[in-house]
């Protein structure tokens, strides 16, 4: 067997085996991107193995009926998800990754979503049964966020004044770094608040 390419990106970190984090991608928001880069970053220095999914959207997602789309993200993360064999025990997820909330709920596995899509009644229904800690992130400038929804779930909550989609400010690169810290901060006490349990 030849040695990996020096040039492959790596989508597992290693850590305790018995604390695995999956880290879900959104539409176009890559593991790559910063608000995921640096999740990956907070759970490493946590001692947690992460485990990254990436994915091909297809061509036609757009144009699929909502419960068609729900099944395909439910199928990606619930995959990856039963590929740890009980060992995954957070999902930390961005925008699209949350049409697999009722993973988590349903299987008992806390949740980070960033962006979480609160104007979808499925993700509602599932973040409103979720009992497992839950972190809830997303700007007041996102039409896919709703703080009254948000604001009436009985999760931690981090709603950032103008952030958009991207949980950045429009024109202002230093604010959005600002934002990008504000996120980060906040996800690392709730994965520290986690504990080794």
């Amino acid at each position: 067997m030849s040695d990996p390419s020096p040039f492959a990106m790596p989508t597992r970190f290693d850590g305790d085996p018995g604390r695995v984090a999956l880290v879900v991608p959104g539409v176009g928001y890559s593991p790559a991107r910063p608000l995921l880069h640096f999740a990956r970053e907070v759970l490493r220095q946590h001692g947690w193995t992460v485990q990254e999914l990436w994915w091909h959207i297809p061509d036609d997602f757009a144009q699929l009926p909502v419960d068609e789309r729900i099944a395909w993200v439910e199928w990606q993360v619930g995959r990856a998800v039963s590929a740890e064999a009980g060992a995954c025990r957070l999902v930390v997820g961005k925008s699209l990754g949350s049409l697999a909330s009722g993973i988590g709920a349903d299987r008992g596995i806390a949740a980070a979503w960033l962006t979480p899509l609160l104007t979808f009644d499925h993700v509602v229904r599932a973040l409103r049964r979720a009992q497992p800690p839950t972190l809830l992130v997303g700007g007041t400038a996102d039409k896919l966020w709703d703080a009254e929804v948000a604001a009436s779930l009985h999760h931690d909550v981090l709603e950032v004044p103008s952030a958009d989609h991207g949980l950045e400010l429009p024109g202002d690169a230093v604010g959005s770094a600002e934002v990008l810290r504000q996120v980060v901060s906040r996800l690392d006490h709730f994965v520290g608040s986690l504990g080794r349990a």
